[in-house]
């Protein structure tokens, strides 16, 4: 008989396939069993909300789950407990998986708040193939002679190729060799939204000696800021100051610097006047190098054929190539380590199927109907009340979880602004940190979704 840990861990795995990756981490989280009784299983739970919502969204799921482990089960209780027990990770007698709970490993990452980096993203966790070879050396290079050698960098390409990945690692690491220096990353958008609220309470003087105080400043995804002509005026006066004092500046943008429509000639002009490199989509090779890697951080093996056939029918996006490992390892796990080629094949075709069955529109309908309201009406210029919190709701998911640019989002929803669709976006983001209700009704709109 499993015990209590055991039966939970095997559970999770398996719910964990069932659900959304954000319902998951949402309402699974800090979950564990108490107690078992005579066919009764007590789950422990952080709070009275997520006891409320597995009890009502997710009960059929978990019951069913446990049933299937053990079918002496007849019913699930919640009870909120505040201290489950903490889910360690045990040595396991098997080279194929060293974690006893079955599970993949999740690093514990806390990003800096003062510089905004993640501590994950390295060189030394950065896969370097013939793809991005120029990228990585000459993001190297700039940590030779910051503020001289390539100033600015700037790295290209499409969505997924592992822009953020390189340039937030070039931050790492001059941190690391320059104790005394600061760092800062900031994406574009984040950029617009703070000097947009800068300027609004009169603080602009104030947020601009504070970036003169960085040695080395990161931008994420420049694009954005296309057609924001107030924002390019404050950047461009930024990168002079930063250039003129050998002061470090890293871009990351989706295009060329030449084909960024939307921007002043003299801006993109210092856009191009350093290290320009692109990172087109990762080539056979480097795409099994990759999953090779992962494997090797999840202590997991997959047979060399299961490998090959992943990197061959996942091209172009990294984050797609990683996620789609992810899913193969857990289906592996809960096999007991072995998965077969024709189960891949089968799950890769029906990933790419659902992947692409979703559209802005097919958003729009579905949170329309979510919210019982005409979903033409989020394409029209009216400030209902019932229309606007959905139609906020809406430009949120789709920037969140789609990576859709500000702009498209606007003109996508009835030709708006792009600072109409920033503004919405931080409403959305401001009002989930104190409303657990909204929070929940997103995660559930997401499952709507995807469904």
């Amino acid at each position: 008989m499993m015990t209590d840990r055991e039966l939970w861990q095997n559970a999770l795995v398996q719910i964990e396939l069932a659900t959304s990756e954000a319902s998951f981490k949402t309402w699974f989280k800090g979950t564990d069993i108490l107690r078992r009784e005579v066919g009764v299983v007590f789950i422990a739970v952080p709070s009275k909300i997520i006891k409320e919502w597995l009890r009502d969204k997710h009960h059929k799921l978990v019951l069913k789950t446990l049933r299937d482990l053990d079918p002496s089960i007849r019913t699930v209780e919640y009870v909120v407990h505040k201290n489950p027990r903490p889910q360690q990770r045990n040595g396991g007698a098997s080279g194929t998986n060293l974690y006893g709970n079955n599970t993949l490993p999740i690093p514990d990452v806390y990003i800096d708040k003062r510089d905004n980096l993640n501590p994950k993203y390295t060189f030394e966790s950065f896969v370097v193939g013939p793809f991005n070879q120029l990228a990585h050396a000459a993001a190297q290079a700039v940590l030779q002679r910051p503020g001289l050698t390539y100033n600015p960098l700037f790295i290209y390409g499409r969505t997924g190729h592992g822009k953020t990945h390189l340039i937030q690692a070039v931050g790492n690491a001059f941190k690391k060799a320059h104790l005394g220096k600061k760092v800062f990353y900031i994406t574009a958008d984040r950029f617009i939204n703070d000097f947009v609220t800068a300027i609004r309470a009169g603080r602009a003087a104030g947020l601009k000696e504070q970036y003169h105080q960085y040695d080395v400043l990161i931008m994420d995804d420049v694009q954005f800021i296309a057609q924001t002509d107030k924002t390019q005026e404050e950047l461009f006066h930024l990168f002079n100051a930063f250039h003129d004092n050998n002061k470090q500046i890293v871009f990351s943008s989706d295009q060329h610097p030449s084909l960024m429509n939307g921007f002043g000639d003299r801006l993109r002009g210092r856009f191009a006047a350093g290290m320009t490199a692109e990172i087109p989509e990762p080539d056979l090779e480097s795409r099994v190098a990759i999953l090779r890697s992962k494997l090797e951080q999840y202590h997991f093996s997959l047979e060399d054929d299961v490998v090959s056939h992943v990197a061959e029918q996942v091209s172009g996006n990294i984050r797609e190539l990683e996620g789609i490992l992810n899913s193969v390892v857990c289906k592996a796990q809960l096999k007991g380590g072995y998965i077969s080629l024709v189960e891949v094949s089968s799950f890769i075709k029906n990933s790419n199927r659902s992947q692409k069955g979703v559209s802005v529109a097919d958003i729009v309908r579905k949170i329309a109907q979510y919210y019982g309201i005409d979903e033409q009406s989020i394409y029209e210029k009216t400030r209902k009340k019932e229309v606007v919190k959905p139609r906020q709701v809406i430009m949120y998911i789709l920037r969140e979880e789609y990576n859709i640019s500000y702009p498209s989002i606007g003109e996508k929803l009835g030709g708006r602004d792009h600072t109409t669709v920033i503004h919405s976006c931080e409403k959305i983001k401001g009002e989930m940190r104190t409303s657990p209700v909204l929070t929940q009704e997103i995660d559930h709109l997401k499952e709507v979704i995807a469904v």
